[in-house]
């Protein structure tokens, strides 16, 4: 084609050039047609295809073609085109000028790939949101598999791109990757490592988006919010964010609570301690007064009628209080405990519920709660658990009994003015 520019130049020039200055003006003649053919096909298909695109997306009821549109795949498309020109005619173009198209070509070749590639990423970010809009993807994030197959595309676009620069096959130069091998395993060492513990993470379901982690080593407690090829961002309760090296949660502990958000419970353990010095058997008029308490009068009046049974049985009524068998108001107030907390309506009945007694202390005789809520979410389940055991600290002197706690220096100060400052020594 190059002899028919020359032909042409020759013909409209009004002055005769020489034979290497019409072959150089015929290049740049030929260059120019071809920077004027790819700018064409660049225009037409960002200015026709692309908005064509974008006016069928806009009446789509799908939701999947916006990520794509968003994303960018449609633009990085377009871009082909002036590539795909450059690559299909700088050889005609150029003919008679071979070097000169072939360098084109080769860099056109290059131009295709590396849009090729910007194709492929941009679809990968829209597949991963559109994959992140499904239930699914809480269970078996993707993210990092994303990221490995990225990292894949680029080191194969890199390896492409060198084997069309050189003119070799790629396979000739995978061939010689082998030597860098522990080079890549150092470099990518990371990577690997948190690809690898990703697949086991999502294949064993022990952490997905979401999640309630708790792992002290790192300072983590809270929620899930991303799970990376490398890391593991945390949102604490605190509002900061902490990292954690994915293939840590492989090589270490943590607590992950969806079982508890999960099970539809969230447990309660909590104790008091009473002051043994206050624990005795109960009179008649202690039980008639327990007995007027809505939640246990059944079971006063039941454990009363069984004692006097027992004790009639044994002929021990009369005999002396060591040989009989008495309610005791500790004992009551467990029952209690128990009856007020199976009519607690923010109380999971299905799972254990429970009121008992710890090994003595020195501080007194602990009395625990182990019951579930029925709400797990952690404000309400703090203001449900706050509520009983305001309600078990305030209630157990009706029960005749005291709560421990240690003397602080306002106790010291009344006790002092009780008794009088200690006389002078002499």
């Amino acid at each position: 084609m190059l002899e028919s520019i020359e032909s042409l130049l020759t013909r409209f020039l009004p002055v005769n050039l020489g034979e290497r200055a019409l072959g150089a003006l015929a290049v740049g003649a030929a260059l120019l047609l071809l920077a004027v053919l790819a700018a064409l096909s660049y225009v037409v298909a960002k200015r026709l295809l692309l908005r064509v695109v974008a006016f069928a997306v806009a009446r789509t009821k799908t939701d999947w073609d916006d990520r794509l549109l968003r994303h960018r795949v449609f633009f990085w498309l377009t871009h082909l085109a002036p590539g795909a020109v450059l690559f299909r005619f700088a050889p005609t173009v150029l003919e008679g000028a071979e070097g000169l198209g072939a360098g084109i070509r080769i860099g056109a070749q290059v131009y295709l790939i590396v849009v090729g590639l910007l194709v492929v990423d941009a679809l990968l970010n829209a597949l991963l949101e559109i994959y992140n809009t499904f239930s699914v993807s809480r269970e078996i994030p993707l993210k990092g598999l994303v990221q490995v197959a990225k990292i894949v595309l680029y080191l194969t676009t890199l390896l492409i791109v060198v084997a069309t620069f050189l003119g070799e096959s790629p396979i000739v130069l995978l061939s010689g990757l082998g030597v860098l091998a522990s080079v890549l395993m150092l470099v990518f060492k990371d990577a690997i490592l948190g690809f690898v513990a990703g697949i086991q993470l999502s294949t064993n379901r022990m952490l997905s988006k979401g999640d309630w982690l708790e792992m002290p080593s790192y300072g983590a407690d809270g929620d899930v919010v991303d799970i990376a090829l490398t890391t593991v961002k945390v949102q604490n309760f605190d509002k900061t964010i902490t990292t954690i090296p994915t293939y840590a949660l492989i090589s270490q502990s943590f607590k992950n609570w969806r079982g508890m958000a999960e099970s539809g419970g969230r447990r309660i353990k909590r104790s008091v301690v009473v002051d043994m010095g206050t624990i005795r058997l109960c009179t008649e008029g202690m039980i008639e007064r327990y007995s007027e308490i809505r939640y246990i009068a059944a079971y006063v009046e039941r454990k009363r009628r069984e004692l006097r049974e027992w004790n009639a049985a044994q002929g021990v009524e009369h005999s002396s209080i060591v040989n009989q068998k008495h309610l005791t108001n500790v004992g009551t107030f467990r029952a209690y405990l128990v009856a007020y907390l199976k009519n607690h309506p923010e109380i999971h009945q299905e799972m254990t519920l429970l009121v008992r007694q710890l090994a003595p202390t020195p501080d007194g005789l602990p009395i625990e709660i182990y019951c579930f809520t029925r709400d797990t979410a952690w404000a309400r389940y703090e203001s449900i658990q706050a509520d009983i055991m305001d309600h078990v600290l305030a209630i157990a002197p009706e029960f005749d009994l005291r709560v421990f706690q240690r003397p602080s220096g306002g106790d010291l100060a009344a006790a002092s003015r009780h008794f009088g400052d200690p006389p002078a020594s002499a």
